[in-house]
């Protein structure tokens, strides 16, 4: 049996973007599943388009990712035109191809690029007929293509030509892609029949579509990977959410490695439908694999997002337990800050009187709330969240809690939402807040 051989073949004409990620990872994990290799090359035969810059984020998205190819050197289509134009005369001397004259007169100055000759495939008109491994058996009737051009010239050939002379001259056994492309199938086919070329196996994977099952836009997640690296997701969250559009594993899993999806993964369960991209399951994901890091891998990764006021606090460490529960991202630390979450840690809040009562508690009772509170921690040596807690929780139980633990909460915080009173304490430390305490009790 030959062995498994799959490629990834992005034009570098724009940013490794969510739609070819996946399209790389569904390639990587067949072949790896199938002890196969990969191949990465770069489909450039649109030279004004094709850029260096968008070559290089390609690379930098697919380390970033960890999608691996096997393939040392990079293949470049720009590179193999001598091969190409070898293929192109071959289909022109056995008739499966013409150099076409071409008719510019009804096209205008502004539309798109004049040619007198192209060169096209003489279109047999037959019915083409191949095996879907997603979509099962497929036809397309080839008359409406008509003869279609598959080069500019000798020494611009066009994508359809130079995929099939790469995907054979590769090696390639199993194309694995859009089902956007599922059209160039039947044309494709023609040549390589033409070409006497063996076929290999195709999958054509079902498109991402925003919420509404409209076509992703940036507005709805369509966004370059290394901007979701710049959001503060993690890389194997992006991979195990990407695995999840268009495929399942037959059971009720949703948390994956990278060797899980390997292990687990197979055309069979790729869905026929589009696959909708949701960012809130992206967070979801994401904020399981957070879960997964040590103290010092989210320290690592939170550093950059984290202002150098908060990580000069006493209790840093403990601060930094609490924002670990609060995002799902590390990006979302950032926003947090922007929005004031972390203000009254660094300054005390002003004192709002109106604000400490409790409904239709008066001062007089709220103030004694407080010194009750002040009085039971004043002589703390372990000043922490429990021992905090152990010594109001009774008090609060007594008096009722929002008695006593929102007068509380107002006091260190200023804002109605905010974490516990005890968690605030500990962070905040005995001194700072029975500080603040104190500045209640006066307005009070």
């Amino acid at each position: 049996m030959a062995k498994i051989i799959t490629r990834f073949p992005p034009s570098p004409t724009g940013y490794l973007h969510i739609g070819s990620a996946r399209t790389a990872l569904f390639n990587y994990l067949f072949a790896k599943k199938n002890d196969g290799e990969m191949i990465l090359r770069f489909e450039d035969t649109d030279k004004e388009r094709s850029k260096s810059e968008f070559e290089e984020d390609i690379l930098k998205g697919l380390k970033w990712l960890k999608i691996k190819y096997d393939n040392e050197s990079i293949k470049k289509q720009s590179e193999r035109v001598l091969i190409y134009k070898e293929y192109l005369q071959r289909l022109i001397d056995e008739g499966y191809a013409y150099i076409s004259k071409e008719d510019n007169s009804n096209i205008s100055p502004e539309g798109k690029e004049r040619r007198d000759e192209v060169i096209r495939f003489k279109n047999p008109n037959k019915k083409v007929e191949f095996y879907d491994l997603v979509r099962e058996d497929v036809s397309f009737d080839t008359t409406d293509l008509g003869d279609f051009v598959i080069a500019k010239s000798l020494d611009e050939p066009v994508y359809h030509l130079a995929v099939v002379v790469d995907d054979h001259e590769m090696n390639i056994t199993n194309i694995i892609r859009g089902e956007d492309h599922i059209s160039n199938t039947a044309r494709q086919i023609l040549i390589l029949e033409a070409l006497g070329f063996g076929r290999p196996a195709y999958a054509h994977i079902p498109l991402i579509l925003a919420p509404d099952r409209s076509k992703m836009s940036k507005r709805h997640g369509a966004l370059s990977i290394m901007e979701y690296r710049e959001m503060g997701y993690l890389p194997e969250a992006i991979i195990n959410y990407l695995a999840l559009l268009g495929w399942n594993p037959g059971d009720d899993r949703e948390i994956f490695t990278m060797e899980e999806l390997i292990k687990a993964f197979s055309l069979e369960r790729v869905q026929k439908g589009g696959a909708v991209f949701n960012t809130e399951k992206l967070d979801w994901i994401n904020k399981k694999h957070l879960d997964k890091l040590s103290h010092e891998e989210f320290v690592n990764l939170a550093g950059g997002h984290i202002s150098d006021d908060l990580k000069n606090l006493k209790n840093f460490n403990l601060l930094l337990g609490l924002i670990r529960e609060r995002v799902n991202k590390v990006g979302d630390i950032a926003k947090l800050s922007k929005n004031g979450e972390f203000d009254f840690y660094l300054k005390a809040p002003e004192v709002n009187v109106e604000k400490i009562l409790w409904k239709d508690e008066g001062r007089e009772a709220t103030k004694e709330n407080l010194e009750r509170v002040l009085s039971l921690i004043a002589d703390l040596d372990d000043f922490t969240h429990d021992s905090v807690k152990n010594r109001v929780q009774p008090l609060a139980d007594e008096k009722g809690r929002g008695s006593v633990l929102h007068p509380m909460r107002i006091s260190l915080t200023g804002k109605d939402k905010s974490p516990d009173p005890f968690t605030i304490a500990g962070i905040l430390g005995k001194e700072e807040t029975i500080k603040r305490l104190n500045r209640a009790i006066d307005s009070l």
